[in-house]
């Protein structure tokens, strides 16, 4: 007998706010501020976790779906992150360095200071070759195949 829908859905959003824990553990106690593309990353979970307060009333399969979804999302946030951290394209300007040649010293000047604090193309910690975004990606998937369980689910 496997596990019912209301089970995989709590299995899953408690995966999503183990994940939130972690990278609010990382910025508070840690002191690594995220960048803004790891703050995006974050609200998808919180869509998670809300259906997974959702589905302790009721779960209809729209609420496994929305759950899936999310999950999906911050995967390809992730993923996404994970390109622009290991220079597979480029990401948002507003978190990348961009070449500096043929600057004026003022321009450089306007533009280091306009500079984020933390930026998304840099790795300030990772776990067996893969950075928090790479993990946040590879664990969010794995969510997103626990949501598609409870969809399943009778």
């Amino acid at each position: 007998m496997g596990l019912s829908r209301r089970q995989l859905a709590g299995l899953a959003a408690g995966g999503s706010a183990a994940l939130l824990l972690a990278a609010f553990g990382f910025q508070h106690i840690g002191g690594m501020a995220p960048c803004s593309l790891c703050v995006w990353q974050r609200w998808p979970h919180v869509v998670g976790v809300a259906c997974g307060a959702v589905a302790l009333f009721a779960l209809p399969r729209a609420v496994a779906l929305a759950g899936m979804m999310a999950a999906l999302a911050t995967a390809a946030i992730g993923g996404y992150h994970t390109g622009v951290e290991r220079g597979w394209w480029k990401g948002p300007g507003t978190c990348t360095s961009s070449g500096t040649s043929g600057l004026s010293a003022d321009e450089l000047f306007d533009r280091i200071m306009a500079a984020p604090l933390v930026r998304c193309d840099e790795v300030p910690w990772q776990l067996l070759g893969l950075s928090m975004a790479s993990w946040n990606m590879v664990l969010a998937l794995g969510l997103a195949g626990i949501w598609f369980l409870a969809l399943r689910a009778r």
